[in-house]
């Protein structure tokens, strides 16, 4: 096989989750293309390193999660589902599953899934997890657990309730129906659909408006927003930040753009 070609197959096959970083921007790119993204069990762990390494990064304002190739991603590989299932002892995958979804969700900048092709199983809560979902018009859901007799995990059943309401997210996990794009944008789970050919700019469009926000005020509503869906606000926490806004910087900038009719310039402090 030629170099060119053992290249080619290399990046068919994909591996490991990326981090890529321009500017304010990160992008976290799900790469097993030949599998429609699938996550395996190393992904779990890498998943979580790289939003750890995004949270470390002061300079970066807004995280963009996206997949290699066509997918979204197929969700959590069924083959590693059976075997544990097989092992009496072995720990549920869901258990690994759900700590990381939950830590994308506590990542400090806001968050923009970036939805292609199929999005299916675990993926659908991965992406539900994000702050904003954009989808382009070929664009499907399936949440195939009840057909797979998978029970789902607590979390991902309290976020789709809290996101999507009751009776929706009983229509997604107990008749495993395979859901186009515009409903999905009807029952809320697209924040904004959009033709194929310009998703990437309205992803951009996004992504450039959330680093141009007071991160301080940004970061803080997210948390506490997502502590609120949750029914689980820190009221304490919540006041320090407010408190810290009030005399912060960014808030004597803001003000002054405002009066000087300028865009803002903040440097989150």
């Amino acid at each position: 096989m030629s170099a060119a070609a053992q290249t080619t197959a290399a990046e068919a096959e994909g591996g490991l989750p990326l981090l890529e970083i321009a500017g304010a921007r990160a992008t976290i790119r799900l790469n097993r293309p030949r599998h429609r993204n699938r996550i395996e069990p190393a992904d779990l762990a890498e998943l979580i390193r790289l939003f750890e390494a995004v949270d470390a990064d002061p300079a970066l304002r807004v995280l963009v999660l996206t997949g290699t190739g066509r997918a979204f991603s197929a969700g959590y590989h069924l083959g590693d589902l059976a075997e544990r299932s097989a092992q009496r002892d072995a720990p549920p995958a869901t258990n690994d599953f759900d700590a990381m979804v939950d830590r994308l969700e506590r990542v400090r900048v806001p968050t923009i899934a970036r939805l292609q092709g199929g999005v299916y199983g675990g993926a659908t809560d991965l992406a539900l997890t994000c702050d904003f979902r954009i989808g382009h018009e070929g664009v499907e859901l399936v949440m195939p657990a009840g057909r797979l007799g998978v029970h789902y995990y607590e979390g991902g059943l309290r976020r789709y309730v809290s996101r999507l309401g009751l009776d929706a997210a009983k229509r997604l996990f107990l008749t495993a129906e395979r859901i186009g794009a515009r409903e999905l944008l009807r029952i809320g789970y697209l924040t904004e659909l959009v033709p194929e050919a310009e998703l990437d700019a309205r992803v951009e469009a996004l992504a450039g408006r959330l680093c141009e926000m007071a991160p301080l005020a940004v970061q803080g509503m997210k948390r506490a927003l997502n502590e609120i869906a949750r029914g689980e606000l820190d009221r304490e926490a919540l006041a320090a930040r407010i408190a810290a806004c009030k005399d912060s910087e960014d808030l004597r900038e803001g003000l002054a753009a405002f009066r000087e009719k300028r865009r803002p310039v903040f440097q989150g402090r």
